[in-house]
């Protein structure tokens, strides 16, 4: 009771961290965009761009998070925890859009240099600095633990670095009237934005379509199985992420002579074995009595045979 009591407690005080974190960023963008149609800066609307992302991305990383706390039900068997990872996706996917749009305006200007009030530009990204600072702080516990949370804090991280890039920008105009220097600070944030959007992309796609957990390999999986005295051999392996923090195993198991009185007792020390070395805590396992090897059988993964058709 008192570490379920401690759980929702902990997620209250998430979601509360999350909601302030969205109240102050939907302020802030309006100040930019403001800030940025009065002073002429394209590099501060391109930062008032990204900070609305990030407030969206903080809307969905809430709505996503509450979803996946649901519980298992007829329509969603293994529960909603992948909702989070969909809300990643979500959000990375909108953050590459954002940069290669940020990119395509950052040249636009760059062929016709527009004049920029740069006290106007430092003084609004100085705040939003310290607003994209703040909520940075807010959301960077939880994003250690979260795939849905990590995709919103770096786009408050890439933000908080926008506005230092702005900051410097500013100052080079106002100390030399380097109007260049505004659409090339742009490029730096759409670069740094579709870097670290692709970089981490890949993970939650991986997730989605049924990868392996990255830092679980099915071979030494399979071997430290065949080590178990009775196992004669193992097939059709599927090792996969239920949840981001919830691996799932399955496999046909070819046990030698025994006595089948004794089958859940070897269910259960396999399944002692996946869950102590491997952190394995779901697993589905057939037990098979030895038969002859069929050639086409595959460790990993399933044959044709088994419920498809071969052209």
């Amino acid at each position: 009771m008192g570490h379920g009591h401690r759980h929702h407690h902990e997620a209250d005080q998430g979601d509360g961290r999350l909601f302030l974190a969205i109240t102050v960023n939907l302020g802030l963008t309006v100040a930019q965009v403001i800030g940025g149609l009065l002073s002429g800066s394209l590099a501060l609307i391109a930062d008032a761009l990204h900070n609305a992302s990030d407030a969206v991305s903080l809307i969905i990383a809430f709505g996503a998070r509450r979803i996946a706390r649901k519980p298992a039900d007829s329509a969603m068997t293994f529960g909603y925890g992948r909702a989070e990872m969909v809300a990643a996706l979500i959000n990375y996917t909108t953050l590459i859009v954002l940069g290669l749009y940020l990119v395509t305006e950052a040249v636009m200007r760059a062929l016709d240099p527009q004049l920029v009030d740069g006290w106007l530009v430092v003084i609004i990204a100085g705040v939003a600095l310290a607003v994209d600072a703040a909520t940075a702080l807010l959301t960077f516990a939880m994003s250690k633990k979260s795939a849905n949370i990590r995709a919103a804090f770096l786009h408050n991280l890439a933000d908080a670095l926008g506005s230092v890039a702005v900051i410097v920008a500013g100052t080079l105009i106002l100390l030399f009237d380097w109007r260049l220097i505004d659409p090339a600070v742009t490029l730096l944030i759409a670069g740094y934005i579709l870097w670290m959007s692709l970089s981490e992309i890949g993970g939650v796609v991986r997730m989605l379509m049924l990868g392996t957990p990255p830092d679980l390999d099915p071979h030494e999986v399979v071997d430290r199985l065949s080590g178990v005295p009775e196992i004669e051999r193992i097939h059709h392996v599927h090792l996969w992420q239920m949840q981001e923090h919830e691996a799932a195993f399955e496999a046909h198991i070819v046990v030698a002579k025994m006595d089948w009185a004794k089958a859940e007792e070897i269910k259960n020390a396999l399944r002692d074995k996946l869950l102590q070395e491997f952190g394995i805590t779901h697993s589905t396992l057939e037990l098979e009595r030895a038969t002859q090897p069929k050639a086409q059988d595959s460790t990993i993964g399933h044959d044709a045979q088994d419920g498809e058709e071969v052209a």
